[in-house]
């Protein structure tokens, strides 16, 4: 039974308001139609037909050596720690400013995260502090490309061969963005996806682990399939399969993977779809910014961006809470962004923080993203755009300002 819209009054007009949500997830019409031939295929458990499909399709567009799909990120990530023998002692370094994912597949290890500032221009991981954070228990480093914009790599991955360490690269919101060409998530040692219904190509949960080093290609398939040989098995290169090494079960059921492939066979269409929406967003603000109010994202001249996410950068006499307020009023789903993990009890507790992570301070307490979502229209952009106008305007605090960064490294 289908419920009616719930209507909100808007506090800015007073008329009736179709609801604007944060996200809604957006399907190409295949998507049901291949999760039933997956039934009809009687394989509905890992590595069937759609997962091969997903599999080559991720190779061929990124060019890694071998792409596995996976729960999650969470555990593309977790496998990629398992993958380099992290264990008790060893150090990881990565920005505070992510998702818990990216520290805790590494502490289940039993290595220390070591949290790093990030840039003020596309709050990733700031690759000029990296070298300085390296102690003789690093094992590898963590870029996390925020918003479909890449980090620093070919400093990032400069860094890694001198010191001789691992680069995994999560790149949860960064499918279908590049860096000098590059795809993401195909740079480092390893990268990981996430297909989340949160991003921009999805399978309502599930990830993929990209293995770009050669050496690590047939492990990695072992440890997804329990620490077991049984991909050799089915491809007729064992006449049996054991137990070979760790490992764990990440492999997502073909259904899944069904869904996922009506995904991937548009996903040149709904990247299109999504930067026409960032970039209407980032006309539209940038009377805004003129005006010192805000900052739009940056976006250097040598990445392909993707469209995951519009955010902005309140200027800091500008009470965020207030904003946010203003937008639920309305009827809009504007929401901040993660808790930087250094200041979080399980980051005290687990991990530390090279320096004093200013920057990830202040812009995490400041950071607004938009609605961002395939059909999102240019009369529903701009009564966004209107509410943050308006409301930015209103919503000043009182007492000395820090500046426009709030931050001194």
């Amino acid at each position: 039974m289908n419920r009616p819209v719930r209507q909100q009054t808007s506090k800015l007009k007073n008329v009736a308001i179709e609801p604007i949500p944060f996200n809604r997830p957006y399907a190409t019409g295949n998507e049901v139609m291949y999760a039933a031939e997956a039934q009809r295929n009687s394989h509905l458990s890992g590595d069937g037909a759609f997962t091969k499909r997903c599999h080559r399709w991720i190779e061929e567009q990124t060019g890694c050596v071998r792409a596995l799909l996976t729960h999650s990120c969470t555990s593309a990530l977790d496998l990629a720690a398992l993958l380099l023998d992290i264990e008790q002692g060893d150090e990881v370094i990565l920005p505070s400013y992510t998702f818990v994912s990216t520290a805790n597949a590494f502490v289940l290890r039993g290595a220390t995260p070591v949290f790093v500032d990030i840039r003020e221009d596309t709050l990733n991981l700031d690759e000029r502090l990296i070298e300085d954070a390296i102690t003789p228990r690093t094992r590898a480093i963590v870029p996390v490309h925020y918003a479909g914009v890449s980090c620093e790599m070919d400093s990032i991955m400069g860094i890694a061969g001198r010191h001789g360490l691992r680069v995994v690269e999560d790149a949860a919101q960064g499918i279908m963005a590049g860096y000098k060409g590059r795809a993401l998530g195909a740079i480092g040692d390893l990268g990981c996806f996430s297909f989340h219904e949160t991003k921009n190509i999805i399978s309502g949960e599930g990830g993929g682990l990209l293995v770009n080093d050669p050496a690590l290609a047939a492990r990695a398939e072992i440890m997804r399939e329990k620490g077991t040989d049984r991909g050799r098995f089915f491809r007729g290169e064992v006449d049996k399969y054991t137990w070979q090494d760790l490992g764990s079960s990440f492999l997502p059921g073909d259904v899944t993977a069904a869904w996922l492939w009506a995904q991937l066979e548009r996903a040149q269409e709904i990247t299109a779809a999504r930067i026409s929406i960032w970039r209407r967003y980032h006309e539209m603000l940038a009377p805004l910014e003129q005006h010192g109010l805000l900052r739009r994202p940056t976006v250097p001249s040598d990445r392909q961006h993707n469209g995951h996410l519009y955010y902005v950068v309140l200027a800091p006499e500008i009470d965020r809470q207030k904003v946010l307020q203003a937008f639920a009023q309305n009827g809009i789903g504007a929401v901040f962004h993660y808790v930087p993990l250094h200041s979080s009890p399980a980051g005290l507790r687990f991990g530390r923080a090279h320096g004093q992570l200013a920057l990830t301070t202040s812009l995490s307490e400041r950071l607004i993203r938009l609605p961002m979502w395939v059909g999102l229209s240019e009369a529903q952009q701009q009564r966004v755009v209107d509410v943050l106008s308006t409301f930015s305007n209103k919503s000043v605090k009182s007492g000395p300002q820090t500046g426009w960064t709030g931050a001194r490294r």
